[in-house]
């Protein structure tokens, strides 16, 4: 384990000790981004046990890949840092340099080419998890200028459709807020529990929109938080909801966090400064933060008419869990076109 080596670093020294020399001529851009663990710099060595090792994409004009990649490919060691540059991958072998064409690639991992300007629908239909793929790693070299143009056109959301994704977000707190407590009044602790855990969830990706960061997949997110600057705090109230043995207890720690968040969301004046206290249910015994104030003061916010005419329903990570969905463009992109009444 302490011989590790991140695959951040060990692709970067990759890069500038074969790749890069086997195209000393070649216009190229050379980068780690897209899928991987190491991409988030969440990866450890057991992440070294299967789809790791000396990754680099390579990016040049599309008439020059194949050329580059035979080249490239030929030129190759079979091990770099004593580990194989030619290894597994999602069930088959393939090696650590792939050679593509910049626009091609972008458009296989975000369904289009953002360098050309976007839509609405582009920005709401893409995952967290991809825009967090595609701004984040490394870039080696950008001899084609074309990486960087892109990743700074992805980094963070226009400013409207950010307090728009915020809205749909409280929204989704506020559809759920008072049920673990509804649950537990009625004997169902285990109901309680997962709806409980629902809203730390969703509580941990608020947090995370808040602070301007593409909240990770299921696996990473709470890595995510714990790296959040000042979230020691929220962690310690959501760990305490999801582990709490009773509903009232469970609610105690939620109110806490969402009066964290709250409290954020004010200093950060996006909205209309709201009490950031928990309040009563109406007239029943379980205590609220009432989501709906923040997403309907966000909501008015907003200054372009497009986005405030949307239902508060949100991107395609907030209208779907699917894998299915979310990994594959084309149904993210009908997906929220459908869920929002948007065309491309």
């Amino acid at each position: 384990m302490c011989d590790f080596m991140p695959g951040i670093e060990l692709s970067r020294a990759f890069y500038h000790e074969v790749v890069a020399p086997l195209v000393p001529r070649t216009a190229h851009s050379a980068a780690l981004v897209g899928p991987g663990s190491e991409v988030l710099a969440f990866d450890t060595a057991r992440s070294a046990d299967h789809d790791w090792g000396p990754r680099v994409l390579l990016f040049v004009p599309g008439e020059q890949v194949a050329e580059v990649e035979a080249r490239v490919l030929a030129g190759l060691p079979e091990r770099f840092h004593g580990l194989p540059t030619v290894f597994p991958y999602h069930g088959r072998t393939r090696p650590g340099v792939r050679v593509c064409e910049p626009g091609a690639w972008l458009r296989e991992q975000l369904g289009f080419d953002p360098r050309a300007g976007m839509s609405l629908l582009d920005w709401l239909s893409v995952p967290w998890q991809r825009l967090a793929e595609v701004t984040r790693g490394e870039v080696f070299h950008d001899g084609l200028g074309a990486l960087e143009a892109a990743r700074a056109a992805l980094r963070w959301y226009p400013e409207d459709v950010w307090r728009y994704v915020l809205a749909c977000q409280w929204r989704r707190i506020a559809q759920e807020e008072p049920f673990p407590g509804r649950c537990g009044e009625v004997g169902d602790e285990l109901g309680s529990a997962v709806v409980g855990a629902r809203l730390a969830r969703e509580v941990m990706r608020l947090a995370l929109l808040l602070r301007r960061r593409y909240p990770p997949y299921a696996k990473w997110l709470g890595s995510a938080l714990a790296r959040l600057p000042g979230s020691a705090e929220l962690g310690e109230c959501l760990g305490a909801a999801v582990s709490a043995r009773s509903w009232r207890e469970r609610e105690e720690r939620l109110s806490g966090a969402y009066s964290r968040l709250a409290a954020l969301q004010n200093r950060l004046a996006l909205a209309e400064r709201l009490d950031e206290d928990v309040r009563g249910f109406h007239d029943r015994p379980f205590r609220v933060i009432g989501g709906d104030r923040f997403a309907e003061a966000l909501m008015a916010s907003v200054s372009d008419p497009a986005i405030r005419a949307l239902p508060v329903a949100g991107c395609v990570d907030q209208l779907s869990d699917s894998t299915e969905v979310l990994v594959e463009s084309g149904r993210a992109r009908a997906l929220t076109a459908a869920a929002l009444g948007l065309t491309a």
